[in-house]
């Protein structure tokens, strides 16, 4: 028989490791001797022993049968570390993909518990790209490098840095809201959306920085770009709001963003569009990666993310669109001045941009599977506001 040495510890102060560690040694029946002078030691044996579900006796010494019964009998498994399943079930909670669970753990109400509904497989690679491509924005961006320019320029950034901070927010509300409603199973996407927010975070806090960079407040926030991101923050379903957010109006926002990055006026905002639309790539892989195979499982989500341009292109039909004096502000900043030709220098690489934008979201939605002529009226359908 085997013997557990205690000495003078007591279970009450941790010597309950021992004897668990030399029941494990034993097989379902057999005994184990427990030896120790602590005074509460046969007590304390004894309620350890009947919690679970081991035969304790103390005529002749302190003797432990190792019990059939485990503590963890009933558990359940939440699944394999490596192995994602169709669905997982509210009883498995917070717990971690792989762990086993005690029986009796409160459910939790996760939204987004079916696979086909959040998975992308590249999820995990984008997240640890993602986590190894986190920039600070007080070393990153070259702030003491600020240029003298012309004031209406100047008035120009602002302008355009005020309109993004608004839409990041958005993307910052968006992506928040629904990384928690991911059941902890798909932590991997539950991870990159979390880190999204993280990057929209970041975004709005270096937009403000360069808009307040020269002047004491921002620019115009419209009654139209307000409610064209108002119907993405009210969006409800993760497929729609993803579709709408990450394939239509953040891979529109990457033209956007190199755009400012080829006419930026001064070294800062130059880097800023850079390092942001780094991130916003990243946004854009998982959303066409997630909806890639979702409208493969399912081919009739593409009628409904269809429907959901459809839908949101008539709730904004009577708005005014894009802000007027973000339009101008990009015509000014591609023209560099103000004589007739170089505004209509500038005026002609913001239709470029629009067709570049137009164009991107068409390949996008091929990518999704839409035909070309579909892909091409649903884009043209897209907010007039980008995001």
């Amino acid at each position: 028989m085997n013997t557990v040495e205690l000495g003078a510890l007591g279970l009450d102060r941790g010597g309950h490791l021992l004897v668990k560690r030399a029941l494990t040694r034993v097989e379902p029946g057999e005994a184990v001797r427990v030896v120790g002078s602590a005074p509460e030691l046969a007590v304390h044996l004894r309620a350890w022993c009947r919690s679970r579900g081991h035969p304790f006796a103390a005529e002749d010494g302190l003797i432990i049968r190792r019990g059939d019964v485990e503590r963890y009998n009933g558990a359940e498994s939440a699944g394999a570390p490596n192995a994602v399943v169709d669905d997982a079930p509210a009883t498995w909670g917070l717990a971690a993909r792989g762990a086993t669970i005690e029986a009796g753990a409160p459910a939790f109400d996760f939204v987004l518990h079916a696979k086909d509904d959040v998975w992308a497989d590249e999820a995990a690679r984008l997240y640890a790209q993602g986590a190894a491509s986190q920039w600070d924005p007080a070393t990153a961006i070259p702030w003491g490098d600020a240029t003298e320019i012309p004031d209406a320029i100047e008035d120009a950034v602002v302008q355009v840095m005020t309109y993004l901070v608004e839409n990041e927010t958005a993307a910052l509300v968006v992506s928040s809201r629904f990384a928690a409603q991911v059941h902890p199973h798909y932590f991997e996407v539950m991870q990159l959306l979390a880190l999204n927010a993280a990057d929209e975070a970041r975004h709005v806090e270096v937009f403000r920085r360069r808009a307040l960079m020269k002047r004491e407040r921002l620019g115009l926030s419209s009654v139209g770009g307000q409610a064209s991101l108002k119907t993405l923050v009210d969006e409800p379903d993760f497929a729609m709001a993803s579709f709408l957010l990450s394939v239509l109006g953040e891979g529109s926002f990457l033209a956007l963003l190199w755009f400012l990055h080829t006419h930026a006026p001064d070294p800062v905002t130059k880097e800023i569009a850079r390092l942001t639309a780094q991130d916003e790539a990243r946004h854009v892989a998982f959303g066409v990666a997630h909806l890639g195979r979702h409208t493969t499982a399912d081919p009739a989500l593409r009628g409904r993310l269809a429907a959901a341009i459809h839908r949101r292109h008539d709730a904004l039909a009577h708005t005014a669109g894009l802000n007027e004096e973000v339009f101008d502000a990009l015509v000014l900043l591609a023209a560099g001045a103000w004589t007739p030709a170089a505004i209509s220098q500038g005026w002609d690489a913001v239709q470029s941009l629009e067709r570049d934008m137009d164009l991107g979201r068409r390949r996008r939605l091929e990518r999704l599977g839409f035909e070309a002529e579909e892909a091409e009226a649903l884009s043209a359908l897209h907010t007039r506001n980008f995001m």
